[in-house]
């Protein structure tokens, strides 16, 4: 494809994720939505409503890939149909929006980098956090010299809606995400080593089901249990299984220690039953500590005595409001995949930062499942180009 034509895009996944394709429907300009592909034929009518009344739609995702009119595929369905569907649309000659995790497997992962590989196509993943105002903030005062050489990162994450979001759905068995360090904490690991430059070796970590799961039936719903006028996690939306189901077998909190490339020690903290929701950075260097408040829309500079001017002022940065989902940045994410095709414009992460994020998950699930010992992370496989590297 060349500059000045329009992609045409499928979706598979509907909903949730899939109400990005809002974005690329811009049947004007760029990109235009016309197909989408759900198990449920009632998303399916909501997508049509929502997004292009015109569109072609089925429950069979295959019939979408075989499509000619279409030139790339959005996979925005569930986690463990992430290989499935990539590799589809790949082998299809479809370019690929992938959404994390890549895959619920390291060797899901390879198993897509091997078919990008081998189409010539453009496969682009999910990563909307590096797209995010906060978080780009942050990636320029590292890059800019301001704290020095990093040394130590620490992150907590407090998923203030994760009883709603991770246990009243299919993510809460592990047959279908392996556990939330792939699926919440791929976006965390993935900025730990987009902002550091280098990616984690090896992990230990701990964790448990401490508040969720328990001895419900794995039919139960909110709207049928006799406790929903009490119970604090009863759904509020349109994921209705019960959080204490005796399926659900993921952690709800998690502690992992990271060792980076370079010898950068990071930790990583998620609780999916604590009150609040954000994420809290702090990467400190030889010359000065960075920390972010998302509560206040803040980026905190500490510096030390480093010999130069940097170490008379601390610094504060107001980081600016973004239009769009996710702090605008799905609009902006959207728009690189069509640019990444249309024009050759590189991805902001590339699909082996998509592999690497999803390496970490499974081996710091794996530490914890085993008693907390060191795990090694699987390392860059063979087919990765040096171009892969960086990102």
């Amino acid at each position: 494809m060349t500059a000045g034509k329009q992609v045409r895009i499928g979706v598979i996944g509907a909903r949730g994720r899939g109400t990005i394709a809002k974005y690329w429907h811009q049947p004007e300009g760029r990109s235009i939505v016309v197909g989408a592909a759900d198990l449920y034929p009632e998303r399916l009518l909501e997508f049509k409503e929502d997004i292009n009344p015109d569109a072609f739609v089925t429950t069979d995702y295959r019939e979408l890939i075989a499509r000619d009119d279409i030139d790339a595929i959005a996979v925005t369905s569930p986690d463990f149909c992430h290989e499935e569907h990539a590799i589809a649309a790949l082998k299809a000659g479809k370019h690929v929006f992938c959404e994390k995790p890549l895959a619920i497997t390291v060797a899901g992962c390879d198993n897509i980098l091997k078919a990008w590989k081998e189409s010539g196509k453009h496969l682009m993943v999910g990563f909307n956090m590096r797209y995010m105002n906060m978080y780009r903030t942050m990636k320029e005062i590292v890059d800019s010299g301001a704290i020095g050489e990093i040394k130590a990162v620490w992150v907590r994450h407090f998923v203030g809606w994760g009883g709603y979001f991770y246990f009243h759905d299919w993510h809460a068995n592990s047959k279908n995400s392996t556990g939330l360090l792939l699926q919440k904490g791929s976006h965390d690991i993935d900025i730990i080593h987009w902002i550091t430059g280098r990616y984690a070796t090896k992990v230990s970590a701990f964790g448990g089901l401490d508040f969720y799961g328990g001895d419900k039936p794995n039919d139960l719903t909110c709207p049928k249990c006799e406790e929903r006028d009490t119970c604090t996690e009863v759904s509020p939306g349109r994921l209705i299984e019960c959080a204490f189901r005796q399926e659900v077998n993921v952690e709800d909190n998690n502690m992992v220690i990271m060792e980076l490339e370079g010898g950068i020690k990071a930790s990583y903290l998620q609780c999916h039953f604590t009150p609040d929701y954000q994420r809290n950075y702090t990467f400190i260097g030889t010359e000065g500590r960075l920390e972010n408040n998302e509560l206040e829309n803040k980026v905190y500079v500490y510096t030390r005595r480093s010999n130069t001017e940097r170490e008379l002022a601390d610094r504060v940065y107001e980081v600016k409001e973004a239009k769009g989902t996710h702090g605008g940045a799905d609009p902006i994410i959207c728009k690189d995949f069509v640019d990444m095709i249309l024009d050759g414009k590189e991805p902001v992460a590339t699909p082996l930062a998509g592999r690497m994020s999803v390496a970490v998950g499974c081996a710091a699930t794996e530490s914890i499942r085993k008693g907390g010992g060191v795990v090694t992370v699987s390392s860059i496989p063979n087919l990765a180009a040096s171009a892969m590297r960086n990102g």
